[in-house]
């Protein structure tokens, strides 16, 4: 056999991460004055080394837990954000979002939520 299997290895092991928050919640970040709605979900860190190191240390998140990309905004500008679950809350201001991508990707539904819509992979 040229590539035998590793016993230690789990082959096709699903995350023991869940994830607290879903695609297409609206949360805001524990200390940064910006908010978003949620368009996908890593159920751990899956970003480069540099963008990890980037973050200073004393504030650095922990990798053992789930990753979630927004299409975010504050009050200057619109951006994509990748956070960790520990910095995020959810956003309970009703007030809607303006990123200009969200539209692309969801239908704001009666409720004042944001539903995936028809077709959208991520």
């Amino acid at each position: 056999m040229i590539n035998p299997i590793d016993g230690n290895r789990r082959y096709n092991a699903v995350s023991r991460y869940s994830a607290k928050f879903q695609i297409g919640q609206v949360v805001r970040h524990r200390m940064f004055p910006f908010r978003g709605v949620i368009f996908d979900v890593d159920p751990q860190f899956a970003n480069t080394a540099e963008w990890y190191e980037s973050i200073p240390e004393e504030v650095r998140p922990r990798k053992d837990q789930p990753f979630y990309h927004l299409f975010a905004e504050n009050e200057r500008t619109h951006y994509v954000a990748y956070v960790s679950e520990q910095n995020l809350l959810p956003d309970e201001s009703e007030t809607p979002l303006t990123h200009p991508e969200i539209h692309e990707w969801f239908t704001l539904t009666g409720q004042g939520t944001y539903e995936l819509k028809k077709g959208v992979a991520n």
